[in-house]
Parts: C-alpha cells; structure tokens; sequence
C-alpha cells in the first residue's frame, strides 16, 4: 500500500527555515544537498511509513501517535491517519525537542 505524504504548514515553514539558515552559514551547494535528503526521507515514508520511532520525548509521557525518521542531525516527526502520513515537524535534533515537540505538537 502506497501512503500519500503531507507537509502541515508548521512543517513547511520548517524546512524554508532550515533552508534559509543552511544558505546564509554554511558551504555554498550544502544547501542543496541537505535538502535533497530530506526530500528522499519524506518520499520513503510513501513506501513505509510504520518504519519510523517512536520519539523518546513523547514516549517518555505515554505518547504512540507521533513517529520520526532522520536524516541527522534532523529530525522529521510525522503521524499517519488512514493511508497518510502527516509530517509535523522537520527539527535539528541538537535543539531542545522536549520543549519543542510540547509546544508544537500537544498544544496543537
């Protein structure tokens, strides 16, 4: 079964973000190259989506709803509903994600 991933819009502005952060500090083409990555990532969840984590943070409060794959240091959390995957959050793992993953996805 072939699932249909979305990007909410707290996940795009995410990855315009990282975008814009990656292209004003780092190497020119590394930009790309990230990504490019993170594209390949999402587009695997189509295939598999159960394959991802569950994230420590929420597990830790009893949380199952929420999943996450990696292309380090980055983190994409997402949630399937039916034959979907809904991707939340596209995070540096270096940041504080308790407090991140709280407020973006228990306040939601």
């Amino acid at each position: 079964m072939t699932f249909q991933v979305f990007l909410t819009d707290d996940a795009s502005r995410d990855l315009e973000e990282l975008y814009d952060y990656i292209d004003s500090h780092d190497a020119p083409g590394k930009t790309n190259y990230v990504l490019d990555q993170i594209e390949k990532a999402l587009s695997s969840l189509s295939e598999n989506p159960e394959r991802g984590a569950y994230p420590k943070e929420l597990l830790a409060i009893g949380l199952r709803e929420y999943r996450e794959i990696f292309f380090k240091p980055y983190r994409i959390v997402y949630r399937i509903m039916a034959e979907n995957a809904y991707v939340m959050m596209i995070a540096d793992g270096r940041r504080d994600m308790q407090t991140l993953l709280q407020r973006r996805l228990l306040q939601a």
